[in-house]
């Protein structure tokens, strides 16, 4: 190995990074996943808030900046949006979850900041605000969904942009409300800006496909062309699931950090488990990242220790291998087409189907989620492919043994 690429390497052991160039740590911040008051969370969040986060607590108090995804709106309304997937919300009250910690920045381009509509977004935007928390990532226009958001930290500048695949009809227009949508240009001329007036620039997306331990290939594409674009650090979510961890050109890229504060009625061991991303900051970019891996209970968060943490980083490293090759990218796709299969597509048709019929206004939303949000559209197509080439049963032993073990571990 070169200088540089030991430099670079990811330490498995200690679940660290230290960058060759990045000089001595002024600051750091500290990047969570999903945070929702619901399910077994919301009594807990609504009456004893800062035991929600367990252990973790002192570990988020300590960093300079902290940002987390609300995966919600926080609103008294009850009027939803048709939409395909799951409907979430809090209560206003539940913003005690973020200001006990104190959360700094929420990211909100996500698929359901929007599920209680316009008035349950406005609301919630209006919350934070009164609250001292900064939002990025949508907005009450285009131009204001796409626009960056710029803190300082220790004299050091930082700069956040914030994407997602939305879903159904979230993304902003010139004249609606809506989130930063995927738009893989408009973000990577934001980070172009931004290179010339900040320090360290992170991009945080929300997108890929749910529950697989593998970003699809056009996530993987998209998010090394934001680090060539200048991003000093890529950070994802969405899949609830923790997905591998790749160094692109000196650039950390974390695909997927897996559910926070977002609980999930299942026993799978993956859907339990989620990282937070621990980045030390200087006027020369990102110094370190440590990755701080986390066990997600019926009553709160739980830092994993000894021989979980083990467990947790060896098989974080083995769905980080095929990331190092695009071979790799596309071979772990194969694998999850092949599991999914010909009859899994079969399935979901025939479910899309007795739902249009059941459920109209329901059912379209789903039908119409799958051929415009780019995780569905590019499964589906490539599904199609696959099968008029024959070739939809093949695929590594090893991509179907990860998507096993990924999808079916239990506790």
């Amino acid at each position: 190995m070169t200088t540089s690429q030991i430099l670079n390497a990811f330490d498995w052991a200690s679940g660290r990074w230290d960058s060759a160039g990045g000089g001595k740590t002024a600051a750091e911040i500290m990047i969570t996943a999903d945070w929702a008051p619901i399910r077994a969370f919301e009594p807990i969040i609504a009456r004893h808030p800062e035991s929600i986060y367990g252990d973790l607590l002192p570990e988020l108090r300590q960093s300079d900046l902290r940002i987390v995804n609300l995966e919600c709106p926080l609103t008294a309304g009850e009027t939803q949006v048709w939409k395909s997937g799951s409907m979430f919300k809090g209560l206003p009250s539940h913003i005690h979850g973020l200001t006990t910690v104190p959360f700094d920045v929420v990211t909100t381009a996500n698929n359901h900041v929007f599920d209680y509509g316009q008035a349950g977004f406005l609301e919630t935007h209006r919350l934070l605000a009164e609250n001292g928390i900064r939002a990025v990532g949508s907005g009450r226009s285009l131009q204001e969904a796409r626009e960056p958001l710029r803190v300082e930290r220790k004299g050091i500048r930082i700069g956040i942009v914030n994407f997602s695949e939305g879903e159904d009809q979230t993304a902003a227009t010139a004249g609606e409300p809506g989130v930063f949508g995927w738009e893989l240009e408009s973000a990577r001329e934001s980070v172009r800006k931004l290179r010339s007036s900040v320090d360290v620039v992170i991009v945080i997306s929300h997108c890929g496909v749910e529950y697989i331990p593998f970003p699809p290939p056009y996530v993987v594409q998209a998010f090394q062309a934001l680090a060539d674009a200048g991003a000093d650090l890529v950070i994802g979510h969405h899949p609830h699931v923790p997905q591998g961890v790749q160094i692109y050109q000196g650039v950390p890229i974390c695909y997927s950090l897996g559910n926070f504060v977002f609980y999930q009625e299942t026993d799978l061991v993956y859907r339990k488990t989620g990282y937070m991303v621990r980045a030390g900051v200087s006027k020369k970019g990102v110094t370190e990242i440590e990755l701080i891996p986390y066990d997600i209970q019926a009553d709160r968060l739980a830092l994993l220790q000894k021989e979980k943490r083990d467990w947790f980083f060896e098989s974080l490293q083995q769905v980080s291998r095929p990331l190092a090759e695009p071979a790799g990218v596309v071979d772990a796709w194969h694998g999850f087409l092949c599991r999914y299969g010909k009859r899994g597509f079969q399935d979901e048709i025939s479910m899309l189907m007795a739902r249009l019929d059941a459920e109209p206004e329901k059912g379209a939303a789903m039908f119409r989620n799958r051929i415009t949000t780019r995780q569905h559209q590019q499964h589906w197509v490539d599904t199609l492919n696959r099968i008029i080439t024959g070739t939809i049963d093949q695929a590594p032993d090893w991509a179907l043994s990860l998507l096993e073990q990924w999808m079916t571990q239990k506790r």
